[in-house]
């Protein structure tokens, strides 16, 4: 399963035999092995027995020996939340009471797709090579708070189990009030939520203050040590001439929008009559109100005689009752639509990692890294991985499957980072896709430069056709146990 992932074929598991049909797989597994044998009925009693074992369990043991054989950094730990959308019923059984079966239902889609149940997958990553270390699948209307909030608790022996430092980086769901007696318990780095009024409170004093110190031509940064939670931390508020230049661009959308808004109010406003000017100021009030970006810029009341009779009245005809119109003009509010960009430039880190171990640009660095869980997701949500292939009717079946995939991830992620540190090591470079020399290639591109490599079987010798010195160099380079099915004897 995880070699036909990582084939890219986009074919879904029930088409593996026609996978491994021109593959030589007595030399990839041992002999006797043919492509019929992966059918369907196989890997559905292999993804049973995965389900038997625990997936969360199989998957941490897989890749804890992967990372102590690769010698991988876990000191810096990711965690992050995906959805996979799956189509078909999945209906809920009730007279279920098995805790480790998931179940399959609507939830808060992040790949925007309300209409359909999904599954909720948690992941944490190094980031040192976004090595998945811990995978989890949860219920589809699981909230992150909750998952952050399990995983933190069982983080507390783990962390503190493990002979070198380490610490938890999370966005900030991480951050949240019944998450705080887990907090205090592990080191952690993550976002402030903005609906802290403390957050706003920090952030409005240091752009008032404007004493920041420089980390380089996009960043600057205010420490603030505080007690929050209990938890006596620092919080970084962090300033971005690139999210300065986001936020002016979203700031003009919504100041457009409002005025818009503000105006047919307005248009709707002018339109009614009042029994007293009070009533008209209350019912303009009630706009104004509202009004984040804009201001009163002049207002008009205008008195209206009702006279009794119909037609136009006579110039002696009795004044039935006076009536109130109200018209209104607004006009943009500089400071506040300052103020917000300014606020919307800025975001708060929050940790209690010693300032000795951790400076305030480590702290940015490590965060910004979070991003290594986000492209593990891409990965896994890739069309031309097996992903599209969630066609499984039995929810413990599918919790295996994304082990499987999460699996396969590991394998690409290891490979990857393996390569490009021999490539670092040795100063070497491969061609990429536009012929240019690269330090830094994807796995992915590697896999596509070995397409059209034969194994040739003629009597007791085989011979590799179409396997040349660039792929034998990338051979050498990932190492391990493809030196042996490539038939390298010694690397270089």
């Amino acid at each position: 399963m995880i070699m036909n992932g990582l084939g890219f074929a986009n074919r879904p598991l029930s088409l593996s035999p026609q996978f491994f049909t021109n593959l030589p797989l007595e030399h990839l597994f041992r002999e006797g092995v043919e492509a019929s044998h992966f059918n369907r009925h196989k890997l559905g009693r292999t993804l049973d027995q995965c389900s038997d074992f625990g997936c969360e369990s199989l998957f941490s043991l897989v890749s804890a020996q992967a990372c102590e054989l690769d010698q991988v950094d876990c000191t810096f730990q990711s965690l992050d939340t995906t959805s996979h959308s799956l189509t078909g019923e999945y209906d809920v059984d009730d007279k279920n009471t098995d805790e480790n079966v998931i179940t399959i239902t609507h939830g808060y889609s992040k790949a925007h797709r309300p209409d359909l149940k999904q599954v909720v997958q948690e992941v944490i990553v190094s980031q040192d090579g976004g090595i998945p270390l811990a995978c989890k699948n949860w219920d589809g209307n699981s909230a992150d708070t909750a998952i952050f909030k399990a995983r933190s608790k069982a983080l507390v022996d783990v962390f503190k189990k493990s002979p070198s430092p380490k610490y938890l980086v999370a966005d900030s769901k991480l951050y949240h009030e019944k998450n705080a007696e887990f907090l205090t318990k592990i080191k952690f780095l993550t976002l402030v939520p903005s609906t802290i009024s403390l957050e706003k409170s920090l952030v409005s004093n240091a752009i008032n203050a404007n004493q920041w110190t420089e980390i380089d031509d996009n960043y600057q940064y205010v420490v603030n040590d505080v007690e929050h939670m209990e938890i006596k931390q620092r919080w970084v508020v962090i300033y971005s001439n690139a999210a300065n230049y986001r936020a002016k661009k979203s700031i003009v959308r919504q100041v457009e929008r409002a005025k818009l808004r503000i105006d047919k109010e307005l248009f709707h406003l002018q339109a009614q009559r009042f029994a007293c000017q009070t009533d008209a100021q209350r019912a303009l009030d009630k706009i104004t109100k509202k009004m984040k970006y804009h201001q009163l810029a002049g207002k008009n009341v205008i008195e209206q005689k009702i006279y009794e009779g119909k037609g136009r009245p006579k110039k002696d005809a009795p004044v039935k009752r006076i009536e109130w119109q109200i018209t209104a003009e607004i006009a943009e509010n500089e400071d506040k639509i300052n103020d917000a960009v300014e606020q919307k430039s800025c975001f708060v880190l929050a940790t209690n990692i010693d300032k000795e171990t951790l400076s305030p640009e480590e702290l940015l660095k490590h965060y910004k890294a979070q991003s290594e869980v986000e492209k593990g997701f891409r990965f896994l949500k890739d069309p031309l991985f097996f992903v599209s292939s969630l066609f499984i009717k039995k929810p413990s079946r599918i919790d295996a499957l994304l082990m499987v995939m999460t699996l396969s991830l590991l394998v690409y992620s290891i490979a990857q980072r393996r390569m490009r540190a021999n490539m670092k090591k040795l100063k070497a470079t491969i061609p990429n896709q536009i012929n240019q020399e690269t330090s830094n290639p994807t796995l992915r591109w590697v896999f596509q430069c070995f397409e059209g490599i034969n194994l040739l079987q003629c009597d007791n010798e085989a011979r590799l056709d179409g396997f040349d010195e660039l792929r034998e160099k990338i051979v050498k380079l990932i190492g391990g146990h493809t030196l042996k099915l490539y038939k390298i004897k010694k690397v270089t």
